[in-house]
């Protein structure tokens, strides 16, 4: 199965770097943070639908470890070629990543994508308007470089 009628998801690959997350977490690796619009506007439409948003927040909560099909299916009881259909949107839409593993498939989420996207969405958080305390350290953060 293709991607949906009217989407076009053939996105191209990033050039990643590793970087370390300012948590517990161990790294992960995350391309660089410019997202232009088309490149945003492909992503978000990857995630534009009730069923991929519930298997992307469902593998962010996996971690690193990620899911196999099976492990997606038994959590959201989605049909096995419907939710193969979703996760080949994502993919395509580079917000998730599949590792082979003999017959296995691991699922991830693609953090660095994700953090991309989010950060196109908050780099210009409140440019036009006096920014309080909290608005001034979020854009200091995405301003910062990741250690």
């Amino acid at each position: 199965m293709g991607p949906e009628p009217g989407h076009d998801l053939d996105i191209p690959r990033h050039n990643y770097k590793t970087s370390y997350m300012k948590s517990t977490h161990a790294h992960y690796s995350f391309p660089d943070r410019a997202v232009g619009l088309e490149e945003a506007a492909q992503g978000f439409a990857a995630c534009g639908s009730e069923p991929r948003l519930t298997v992307l927040r469902l593998l962010v909560r996996a971690g690193e470890e990620g899911l196999t099909v099976g492990e997606i299916q038994e959590r959201t009881a989605i049909p096995a070629s419907t939710l193969a259909h979703h996760l080949g949107i994502l993919a395509a839409g580079g917000l998730v990543e599949q590792e082979r593993r003999g017959r296995t498939v691991i699922n991830r989420a693609a953090y660095g994508r994700l953090e991309a996207l989010a950060g196109f969405l908050l780099e210009a958080c409140c440019a036009d308007a006096r920014p309080s305390p909290q608005a001034r350290a979020a854009r200091a953060a995405l301003r910062s470089p990741s250690p």
